[in-house]
């Protein structure tokens, strides 16, 4: 595989991408607008109870929350199933067919183009959002703790690109995937770590999330970053999530060869 090649699709992702730089700022300035909502809910949650629970107090939960927009905006693609799914049903896959560049490598450095715009864009917001929130910051006392979870970051973000992959991969038999897209995409909010943290859920509940991917996508990093994983349940969460990443690679490669092999088929 020549790298080069991607190193170019990167670059014109990057130049592409950057063209709607005003989009991802107001999009990412407006996403904050549902903190404000989580901040009040929480802070009349916590009054009520008159403590903590589940090892959150107020603060913790607040920081949380924070760690939840900053991982999101690292990791989570932004629109590619449907480009992906328009390169399918309007025929642009059959340049790929002729050229000696996987769709799968292409697709990635979209991905990772588009996710370094968006985080450049993004980050301003972002950072002032922290600075007002600042007391309620606790930075791990560890370095190891960084170099977990920046590993568990980026797993989690191809975990969520192949996921993506493979739903947009479903334009080859069904002409709209957007009702797929969003039963998955509900799940992996409620179950991901983004409504709430998951370790407040039931234990038993727990038990089964950790066995499948959504647990990997946004807060398994931000368990490790917190510090709410040690020892052995840190070292049984990075090897269930580095499965995950080769499982939803193995699909998405699957999903593109089943595919197109249909699309072939049918005289695409």
């Amino acid at each position: 595989m020549n790298l080069a090649r991607y190193g170019t699709v990167f670059t014109l992702g990057v130049q592409n991408t950057f063209v709607y730089r005003w989009n991802y700022f107001l999009r990412a300035l407006f996403g904050l607008i549902p903190l404000a909502g989580t901040v009040f809910l929480w802070r009349a949650v916590f009054n009520e109870r008159g403590g903590g629970f589940g090892g959150y107090n107020y603060g913790s939960m607040i920081y949380y929350y924070l760690l939840t927009i900053l991982a999101s905006n690292l990791v989570t693609p932004t629109e590619d199933e449907w480009q992906i799914a328009s390169d399918i049903r309007e025929g642009q896959i059959n340049s790929f067919l002729t050229k000696p560049l996987n769709y799968l490598g292409y697709r990635t450095s979209i991905f990772l183009a588009s996710r370094l715009v968006y985080t450049v864009v993004t980050i301003l917001p972002i950072a002032l959002i922290f600075v007002y929130f600042r007391h309620y910051l606790q930075l791990p006392a560890h370095f190891a703790t960084y170099l977990l979870a920046a590993i568990s970051l980026i797993m989690a973000a191809f975990i969520q690109f192949f996921i993506t992959y493979s739903l947009a991969m479903m334009a080859f038999w069904v002409l709209e995937i957007s009702t797929i897209v969003f039963i998955v995409y509900s799940f992996e909010y409620f179950l991901g770590g983004q409504m709430f943290p998951v370790d407040i859920m039931p234990l038993a509940v727990q038990a089964v999330l950790k066995w499948l991917p959504f647990y990997y996508e946004l807060f398994c990093p931000i368990a490790i970053f917190l510090e709410r994983l040690q020892g052995a349940e840190l070292a049984q969460a990075l090897g269930i999530q580095t499965a995950w990443l080769l499982i939803t690679w193995a699909a998405a490669t699957l999903m593109w060869k089943r595919g197109l092999g249909h699309y072939q088929a049918v005289g695409g």
